[in-house]
């Protein structure tokens, strides 16, 4: 049966011409249409109409549909999570204690701690029981707002583990309502048994764990966590040229904690997304700006839960949107530096720390996000034709309270194709 949300207060980031453009940038980032006082209707798991509510009492519309009575309430994109490392075995609440004694991220890493910690403990859970943790995050993601999910291996640093991973994601997908995408991350961390060699631990992750991803139909996507004392430019140039023969499109995180030609080997890879940039330089921008210019570059993901856990500096969001360029913004939700899936907390954070408009954060969270995982033409926007994953909120006073009212959840129900 149909559902109509009906005497909304309004609808944001609706297609009124139905061109659905793959992703806002610049200006237009704060430009997207709202309809106040709106209906929209949704079934058999797509958005089937919207408009005004004028609109809905002159026009020809189905009268037998389950209504929901929107008062006081908006609808908007359901939120698109497009960088999470969401399976993995337990918090690391220990390292948080550490590091508010004064340790650092280095000193932490250097203790056993930081990736490696979350590998060892990761190897030692069953699979099951992994998926079970991935389901219970899965939900909370979407009692905040979030209807669509990327989800990185990573921790698993080892054929056998990193298949573990990425096989969990696979049978979430079967089990979950919410669309999930899940990444290669083998060149995330050198492990121990390798005693520092990371040529030899990247030579594993070329020609062995990923052919054997590609040959079981595990990944949507490839990442390498490009950065000092992880992974060279000239690695992830070689893991994108081998990906790409196997069909999987780059992801990478990129200037972290310094610029040291991640990002450009990136562009020149065609990278589907560039996410972190906390680091980025007036070069790197120009950089960015010239892979835009004749194409669509790689979309620029801010992870400002990061920033804020680890007390690092945020991406310069507003300079990266000054300079015409689209921006999306995700979670990074894993238990070592962004222990957090709500995305509602990180739109607040990137309109008080980033300086972006409320709707410029929106459109970072939908769309342009949508746009990070190529499935813009899915979802990410309110059109007619797109699968209805819809946001509604409780009542509000405007759209702009959802950042505004930071740790607050204002989300009074997450559909999830219609549901």
């Amino acid at each position: 049966m149909r559902t109509r949300l009906e005497n909304l207060a309004g609808i944001a980031l609706v297609d009124l011409e139905g061109t659905s453009p793959p992703y806002l940038a610049g200006p237009s980032m704060d430009q997207a249409t709202c309809l106040n006082h709106a209906f929209l209707d949704m079934e058999g798991g797509q958005i089937v109409a919207f408009g005004t509510m004028e609109e809905l009492r002159s026009g020809d519309y189905p009268q037998q549909v389950r209504s929901i009575d929107g008062t006081g309430r908006w609808a908007f994109p359901a939120l698109v999570d497009s960088h999470t490392h969401m399976v993995f075995a337990k918090e690391r609440s220990e390292e948080f204690e550490m590091r508010m004694r004064g340790a650092s991220y280095a000193e932490i890493a250097a203790a056993g701690g930081g990736i490696l910690n979350s590998a060892a403990a990761l190897e030692a859970r069953s699979e099951e029981a992994l998926l079970d943790d991935l389901l219970l995050r899965l939900s909370q993601a979407r009692s905040t707002g979030t209807a669509v999910v990327e989800i990185k291996s990573g921790y698993g640093l080892s054929l056998e583990t990193e298949l573990k991973m990425l096989r969990v994601v696979q049978k979430a997908k079967s089990l979950s309502r919410m669309p999930l995408f899940a990444t290669f991350l083998g060149a995330h961390a050198v492990p121990k048994r390798f005693d520092g060699q990371r040529e030899a631990y990247f030579d594993e992750v070329l020609h062995q764990m990923l052919p054997a991803v590609a040959h079981e139909g595990l990944a949507d996507f490839v990442d390498i966590f490009c950065e000092d004392q992880y992974f060279t430019p000239e690695e992830l140039s070689r893991l994108a040229a081998a990906a790409q023969e196997l069909g999987l499109p780059l992801k990478a995180h990129v200037n972290q904690f310094t610029t040291s030609g991640g990002l450009q080997a990136s562009i020149a890879a065609q990278a589907l997304s560039v996410d972190h940039l906390e680091v980025l330089s007036d070069q790197d921008l120009l950089d960015l700006q010239a892979a835009w210019t004749d194409r669509q570059g790689p979309i620029p993901v801010a992870l400002p839960g990061c920033s804020l856990f680890l007390n690092i500096p945020y991406t310069p969001g507003r300079k990266i949107i000054d300079a015409g360029l689209p921006l999306a913004i995700a979670s990074d939700f894993n238990p070592g530096s962004a222990p957090s899936s709500n995305l509602m907390l990180a739109w607040s954070l990137a309109c008080h720390q980033m300086k972006l408009t409320p709707m410029e954060g929106l459109v970072g969270l939908t769309l342009n996000a949508a746009a990070a995982l190529n499935a813009q033409k899915r979802f990410g926007s309110i059109a007619v034709g797109k699968e209805a994953h819809v946001c509604l909120t409780k009542p509000v006073q405007s759209l702009a309270s959802l950042p505004y009212r930071f740790g607050e959840n204002l989300v009074e129900h997450t559909f999830v194709f219609g549901l």
